[in-house]
């Protein structure tokens, strides 16, 4: 059983996908409890899903919760939600209970998290408690809360999976008492998928912001950038993604050249890119992944509004690493944007370039069955 809760864009919704994908490969019953809107195309085949009642962040602050048409909820609202998390839980009665983001986000959960993770804790048939993070996580400063998120893992689970590479980022760079739960952590490396076949055209730029709801800065950017490059003749598509408001997807519209296409989404999303010769993007998790899969030149717009900090450290490493270039988002303007893309063209590749582990959705499956296995042995 695999909970996840995607309160904004589509990134956890899809990197769980892909885990709850390799789950199913390796031979799994899978049900995924989804609590989010639900979003075409995931999780995917072979997987059953269990909707909970809708809950989305707020307009005015992320904390809040709203159902799907936007209204706030209220305690009742919650509580059936709660109750009904826990009923899949008795009815599907897994052997292993995955939970994607919490402790260390989706604080906002806790009313149904916390008592998801005491009945676990007391089921009969005991099953092995696991959570899932990606390999950086949204820093925090607080001393209680840190502990807090030490105490909830140390109590409650019995591994923590860390989608990353541990010759690219540890997750003590972004999470500082990683050393008092490292007995818990397993690496499963990138969770990446394969790159598929081309289904539709292909474009020498490719721009993207995931699921476009904070994609603004990059897209109106790129827009003007694109006549100042040294790419302005070749032909580029805009990925919007679903997101992306109306307001801003007609101001793209408007100043759209003949070489300038924009959809909204494509299927085949890392096919595109390995036929692209760069991309321009944010530095979010899934994307990056994609990227690295495509083997694709990329420039990277961090995210970094309201004190986020993964996207940015993602992006700082990724250029120390010779795979891409960044620019800070505050400092951006399409004429510095357009410099930055040429520089990285001209750019000879490093030879020195880190390879790295791509496969966490297949490794994520063997470490479950693994610690499984063992778990079954020592009751």
């Amino acid at each position: 059983m695999f909970y996840v809760q995607h309160l904004l864009g589509i990134g956890h919704l899809a990197r769980a996908s892909l885990i709850c994908g390799g789950l199913v490969k390796q031979g799994f019953d899978v049900k995924m409890v989804m609590g989010g809107v639900p979003v075409e195309g995931f999780p995917g085949e072979g997987i059953d899903v269990a909707y909970l009642p809708v809950l989305k962040a707020g307009c005015f602050r992320f904390n809040d919760l709203t159902d799907a048409s936007g209204t706030l909820v209220d305690e009742q609202y919650l509580d059936d939600r709660r109750d009904q998390l826990l009923a899949i839980f008795e009815d599907f009665r897994p052997d292993i209970l995955v939970i994607e983001a919490f402790p260390f986000g989706r604080r906002q959960m806790r009313f149904e998290l916390i008592p998801l993770l005491e009945r676990a804790k007391s089921a009969d048939w005991a099953p092995l408690v696991a959570g899932s993070v990606r390999d950086i996580v949204q820093e925090k400063k607080k001393p209680k809360r840190l502990q807090e998120t030490v105490e909830t893992l140390k109590q409650n689970f019995d591994l923590l999976m860390v989608h990353g590479d541990p010759q690219f980022v540890t997750l003590g760079e972004s999470f500082e008492l990683a050393d008092e739960i490292e007995h818990l952590v397993k690496y499963t490396g990138i969770v990446s998928a394969d790159v598929p076949a081309l289904t539709g055209p292909k474009y020498d730029v490719v721009v993207s912001a995931g699921g476009g709801a904070a994609g603004e800065l990059v897209m109106l950017n790129a827009l003007k950038a694109r006549p100042m490059t040294r790419l302005s003749d070749e032909q580029w598509c805009f990925l919007t993604g679903p997101n992306l408001s109306e307001k801003i997807r007609g101001m793209l519209k408007a100043e759209v050249a003949k070489n300038v296409i924009i959809e909204t989404h494509r299927t085949d999303f890392r096919a595109l890119l390995a036929h692209a010769r760069l991309s321009i993007s944010q530095a979010g998790y899934n994307t990056t992944a994609d990227i690295l899969r495509a083997d694709c030149a990329s420039v990277l717009v961090p995210f970094s509004s309201g004190g986020e900090t993964e996207q940015t450290r993602r992006a700082d490493r990724l250029v120390e690493c010779g795979l891409a270039s960044s620019i800070a988002e505050p400092a951006i303007t399409p004429q510095r944007l357009a410099d930055v893309i040429d520089q990285h063209l001209a750019s000879p590749t490093p030879i020195n370039r880190i390879s790295l582990m791509l496969d966490g959705a297949q490794q994520s499956a063997k470490i479950l069955q693994y610690a499984l296995k063992n778990r079954v042995k020592n009751l």
